[in-house]
């Protein structure tokens, strides 16, 4: 049974419409979304008020939902389902339809494994509707007319899990107040998007090793081919991530099949410079296949397990070494949709013309760990040996000059902090931007996100995913993560308004910051947000070449 199937025998289209608009029907897939609407009485008119106009794209008619003033569909196919010989190939088109679709609800989710909750991210929940037919996306939109800058958001989850569709990416305080059209993103995940047949199985499986990247080119061609008549505009497309969604940016800018489809990126948290060697796929595939006991010429058969079975084989949770360790499962250097790895050594020359926003957070690392946890306890209560013997197992003889550095730069820190900031140094990132700057065809700007949230006590600091729910314009929707207070709205304004701007012209300036240069490797100005901007140039100057220095004698 399809989700259209389900929607159709549980909720007529009129209770569709309601629930929508009202949040509770999307719990049929697993998340909440909107604001409550007053109880009206539900005939044709009040019905007919809060729908969009018909859009009509290449495979048919839609209809959406007016949400405080955003024109919002949800649940638009950009692909056919991905299930059975479909499965492990490049995406296919959407099957067309006839008549008016209702883009009411948002479509499934990708399969991948399940977690337990990090609680400063309940909004990051997937919804729970899992199915092969996953190629969908939501448009959110102020109008259906004019010529406004997109912006395809591509959701972190590491290249595991995640959806497009989670409540904390809901587009509609960023598309109105930064009139910009927003898309955001299902595609396949783990074993479905990244297992790489191609060197056991047949050449029909040389796509496999990046079908989920092959999914998003489908999601940029279908805004490509459609946005106009959502009001967008298909020569100034934007796409941003944040952690596997900011990998998957850094991943798109080296693929050819992405030429003219983006024109802008910012990459948050998710500097991506290598790709997965053949050599490391192919042992992944080979690894898979034993599990499951199969020879290298019954690779059709993975076609024919149900998708259960293939989560299951890849879940090694809880069993250590015993269970082989994670499965390798990323963008693969196949040679044809990424020809090279992308940053590395050099910015690729596909996007040399895009120009990129690249950053941090101040302390990325305590997202992944909790504060009471047993295993992360005594990470939050060092004291000034254990700093130095933390330090010294990842800088050897340089841990004490690192820590007077930071003991100079954050004089009230306590060592627990001290080392959350040591331990996120954004190298990769660095790296990014210095290889953009001498490729010299179109700028990188730089930040640092420094701003710390209180909850919790404010332990976990400036903690992974924390300048999301600024960026997307809506703090008030996600308390657990950044708390209540009258700071968290400004902030927001000017963290969502730079990011639109810089959608809009290329440039991240605006009267409501500092003026933020381009980087490079002279003065490399790093713009440090908080609820005061700044620009600082080569921030961390000596920590940047310490720990150059000490990755470089561990990579000769």
């Amino acid at each position: 049974m399809t989700l259209d199937d389900i929607l159709n025998t549980h909720l007529g289209r009129r209770a569709l419409l309601k629930s929508s608009l009202a949040g509770g029907g999307a719990a049929l897939a697993g998340t909440l979304f909107g604001g409550w609407i007053p109880n009206v009485a539900w005939g044709a008119d009040a019905t007919a008020k809060y729908e969009t106009p018909v859009v009509e794209t290449a495979s048919g008619k839609l209809r959406g939902v007016i949400q405080q003033g955003v024109h919002t569909f949800r649940g638009v196919p950009y692909g056919a389902s991905t299930a059975g010989s479909n499965r492990f190939m490049a995406p296919r088109k959407p099957e067309p339809w006839t008549g008016v679709r209702d883009a009411f609800q948002n479509g499934p989710t990708a399969p991948q494994l399940g977690g337990p909750p990090n609680p400063l991210i309940l909004g990051h929940r997937a919804p729970t509707f899992e199915s092969e037919d996953c190629l969908v996306l939501n448009v959110f939109t102020p109008g259906v007319t004019g010529k406004r800058p997109v912006m395809l958001w591509l959701h972190g989850g590491g290249f595991a899990g995640g959806a497009g569709s989670a409540h904390s990416f809901d587009g509609n305080y960023l598309a109105r107040s930064g009139d910009v059209v927003v898309v955001s993103v299902n595609h396949r995940l783990n074993v479905f998007g990244y297992l790489y047949l191609g060197g056991v199985g047949s050449e029909k499986y040389r796509d496999s090793g990046n079908a989920g990247m092959l999914d998003i080119v489908a999601a940029l061609q279908w805004t490509h081919d459609n946005i106009a008549r959502f009001g967008g505009d298909p020569s100034n497309v934007t796409v941003f991530g944040q952690s596997g969604g900011g990998a998957k940016v850094s991943t798109l800018l080296g693929m050819p099949s992405t030429k003219g489809l983006i024109h802008k990126a910012i990459i948050e948290s998710g500097s991506a410079l290598k790709g997965v060697s053949r050599e490391n796929a192919n042992k992944t595939a080979e690894r898979l296949l034993a599990k499951l006991n199969l020879q290298a010429n019954q690779v059709d058969e993975l076609q024919k397990l149900p998708m259960e079975k293939l989560l299951a084989v890849i879940d090694n949770r809880g069993q250590g070494t015993a269970g082989g360790g994670p499965f390798v499962l990323a963008p693969v250097v196949d040679g044809h949709n990424l020809p090279r790895d992308p940053w590395d050594p050099t910015a690729p020359e596909i996007s040399a013309d895009v120009p990129v926003i690249i950053g941090s957070v101040n302390t990325e690392g305590t997202f992944f760990m909790p504060p009471d946890s047993p295993q992360f306890a005594p990470l939050y209560s060092l004291d000034e040996a254990g700093l130095k013997t933390q330090l010294t197992q990842r800088y050897g003889d340089q841990a004490d000059k690192l820590i007077e550095l930071y003991q100079k730069e954050a004089p009230g820190a306590n060592p627990s902090k001290l080392f959350f900031m040591a331990t996120a140094f954004p190298g990769d990132a660095i790296k990014q931007a210095e290889r953009k700057f001498a490729q010299a065809k179109a700028p990188a700007y730089m930040y640092l996100f420094t701003w710390e949230t209180p909850v919790e006590g404010g332990r976990r600091h400036s903690p992974h995913t924390i300048e999301l729910p600024f960026v997307f314009d809506n703090p008030q929707e996600q308390p657990d993560e950044v708390g209540n207070g009258p700071d968290l709205q400004p902030l927001a304004d000017r963290v969502s308004g730079v990011w639109t701007a810089f959608a809009r012209t290329g440039s991240p300036n605006t009267s409501l910051t500092p003026k933020w240069p381009a980087y490079n490797t002279d003065q490399r100005a790093t713009m440090i947000i908080n609820d005061d901007w700044k620009v600082v140039n080569d921030p961390r100057h000596e920590v940047r070449l310490i720990i150059e220095s000490v990755k470089g004698r561990a990579a000769s």
